[in-house]
């Protein structure tokens, strides 16, 4: 079974108003209780009502945070197929990098003549990982700086 193709290049880049905007919809929307489905009334189409699973809500509203923090955004599927540059990009990494873990066998990915091709749920995975792993780092540091002494609550720092 062929997964789906995936175009990085049709991420959305939002201009000033929209990010403006989302931001103000993202902060409305987060104070939504999600536990339950979401029902929405979209005005000017006969004012119906959209019921949306709380994931889903969730997601709008996550999509709405990054948008609101100017980052462009892009939907990818988890079965989509993608490129190692695709990948890269997604992971903030280099792509000689991301051979390189490739090669070392830590995200999977499959060969499609002399192509290697990752699907976005892996690369998803992984990055998730590296994030977990990247805090705990950051946390066992701020932990020892603590039993330290090193760690002040009430620095105060003089700008220049």
């Amino acid at each position: 079974m062929a997964a789906l193709a995936f175009n990085i290049d049709e991420a959305y880049e939002p201009n000033a108003h929209e990010i403006e905007a989302a931001g103000n919809a993202a902060r409305a929307l987060s104070r939504v209780d999600s536990s339950r489905p979401i029902h929405i009334t979209v005005e000017g189409a006969g004012e119906d009502v959209i019921s949306l699973p709380s994931g889903v809500f969730n997601s709008i509203v996550k999509m709405l945070v990054e948008i609101g923090n100017g980052h462009a955004v892009t939907v990818v599927p988890v079965q989509a197929e993608l490129t190692t540059s695709q990948a890269a990009d997604l992971l903030n990494m280099s792509r000689p990098h991301l051979i390189k873990l490739l090669e070392r066998g830590d995200l999977p990915f499959r060969m499609v003549g002399t192509h290697r091709k990752l699907l976005g749920r892996d690369v998803l995975t992984y990055r998730s990982r590296m994030d977990a792993a990247r805090h705990d780092a950051l946390q066992g540091m701020a932990d020892l700086d603590q039993e330290a002494g090193l760690f002040d609550d009430h620095a105060t720092f003089d700008r220049p």
